[in-house]
């Protein structure tokens, strides 16, 4: 068991620190941020540096402290998020904002040339009617209007709580929203004010009113490059070449040829880089990797995060099934426990192990691990303790050790029981693992939320639709293996009803 335990403890370790030498360039889960991760990438790229984009990463808190940590080296960020939700140094100056990064072992660049600012929106016509064009507008409608906000939005200082206070709001009618959803939530009239950025494609697309901030409540979030402070002198220099280079018309477009007119972040970022002669355009016409190599990328990422978290859950949950099962007093503890971890919500829980383990495949193996012990261990138990008193006293009359009694008799007998938990766990696990993708490990989860963000059902079937192949051909291999490993007079399928 320690041999298994520690080649997979290896697999783990490789797992998240594959291509470590690589630059690791972040996004967050918005298309901007992936585009400007593209540009990143693909301007390293270019100037000889071998460079990597962990795509889609979950909120601001969570891609700052993968950047502190060194999961990864750079990321686009923007300056009034920096002052007012990472620093907390509202109204800093742009000194005072690089200096209390340097004590963090980070830097930041000059502003790249646009400001994406935050702004409330409504349809025109909806506005028009209530005769509302700046948010202070809101307050004599407020108790009838229906608040459209992000998650995050609603737990920032600069959003949410800052506005409502500085505008006297309520938001009674107030719901949390994924950013790109609640655009179409407006367009269909399930809310009627959103937050926008400014440079949103979906603006002039769907033909909204941004209001006016008519208080100065929003700071200006120029755009800005965030990097490790040991990140190499030849790469600072390669992104120092886009440094006041992006207009925001120039983003609004990008934003929109991949929203709108459905080209790929990465062909958006090589035709920006070409036509500001960063890049040849040879190079910019080379085309990215095919649909095909990227299924079996995603392909081999989800099963690299179903296989390690199972097949370390049995090394543990099996013979502390064992265990439980014959130590009474101890069973209930053992139970209440993993059944506790069970409860968890498991977004909630790949959240709690970044901090300890970082982003990518390492935390999120170790949450679908956790979630893999209960239906194992208490398979384990029901199976054990379910053979009839009549044979364990016909194992123990014919001389068998406790040891032999347990491999020879027992275990073969409990097999079919802790084959289904074991089944049960390896399907939880397959649909479980698509959420990994909002920490960085990849998986099937990758083109669902990219297919989410873009409103693009073809991709979110795209992983989808495997994920579910996936789960079915884990139950049929199962199946199989039950067939195989267990005696025919002891099979679900055999059995007489």
């Amino acid at each position: 068991m320690t041999r298994w335990t520690g080649a997979i403890l290896c697999l783990l370790w490789l797992a998240g620190h594959a291509a470590a030498a690589d630059l690791v360039v972040g996004s967050k889960k918005f298309t901007e941020s992936v585009v400007l991760g593209e540009l990143a990438t693909t301007l390293l790229t270019a100037s000889g540096e071998s460079a990597r984009h962990r795509r889609e990463i979950g909120g601001t808190r969570v891609l700052f402290e993968a950047l502190k940590r060194g999961d990864i080296d750079i990321y686009a960020e923007y300056s009034g998020t920096l002052a007012q939700e990472l620093l907390a140094l509202p109204g800093a100056s742009r000194q005072a904002l690089q200096s209390a990064l340097n004590n963090q072992g980070l830097r930041m660049s000059a502003p790249l040339g646009f400001a994406n600012n935050y702004a409330l929106a409504m349809r025109e016509r909806e506005a028009a009617q209530r005769g509302i064009r700046a948010i202070s507008d809101l307050a004599a409608a407020d108790g009838a209007l229906r608040y459209g906000f992000s998650h995050e939005f609603l737990d920032r200082a600069d959003g949410w709580p800052g506005l409502r206070d500085a505008y006297g709001l309520t938001g009674g009618r107030l719901r949390g929203l994924d950013h790109d959803l609640a655009y179409r939530a407006l367009d269909q009239g399930a809310v009627d004010v959103i937050e926008v950025y400014t440079t949103d494609a979906e603006i002039d697309y769907y033909g909204l009113r941004v209001l006016e901030d008519d208080r100065g409540h929003f700071s200006d979030y120029a755009a800005v490059w965030l990097y490790r402070s040991d990140l190499p002198a030849a790469a600072v220099a390669a992104l120092a070449r886009l440094n006041g280079r992006i207009g925001a018309d120039a983003m609004r477009r990008m934003n929109a040829a991949v929203k709108q007119a459905g080209q790929s972040e990465s062909a958006v970022a090589r035709a920006f880089l070409a036509s500001a002669g960063l890049m040849d355009r040879a190079s910019a016409r080379s085309l990215p990797a095919g649909p095909w190599s990227q299924f079996v990328q995603t392909t081999r990422e989800h099963l690299l995060l179903v296989s390690l978290s199972l097949g370390a859950a049995l090394l543990v949950a099996v013979p502390l099934g064992v265990l439980a099962a014959g130590v009474p007093g101890l069973r209930q503890v053992v139970l209440s426990a993993v059944g506790v971890l069970q409860t968890i919500p498991s977004l909630a829980l790949l959240v709690i192990m970044v901090p300890l383990l970082g982003i990518g495949a390492a935390p999120a193996v170790v949450a679908l691990f956790l979630y893999s012990l209960l239906p194992i261990v208490r398979n384990t138990v029901t199976g054990l303790t379910g053979i009839p008193d009549e044979i364990r006293d016909s194992a123990r009359a014919i001389g068998l050790p406790r040891a032999a009694r347990l491999r020879h008799v027992y275990l073969p007998m409990a097999l079919p029981q802790i084959l289904a938990g074991i089944k049960i766990a390896a399907v939880i696990n397959v649909g479980t693992a698509t959420l990994a993708a909002l920490i960085g490990a990849g998986g099937y989860g990758q083109p669902i939320l990219t297919g989410i963000r873009l409103d693009d059902t073809a991709l979110i079937l795209w992983g989808a639709v495997p994920a579910a192949a996936m789960a079915l051909a884990v139950q049929g291999l199962f199946d199989l293996a039950e067939r195989w490993l267990v005696s025919p007079g002891l099979r679900s399928d055999t059995r007489q009803v």
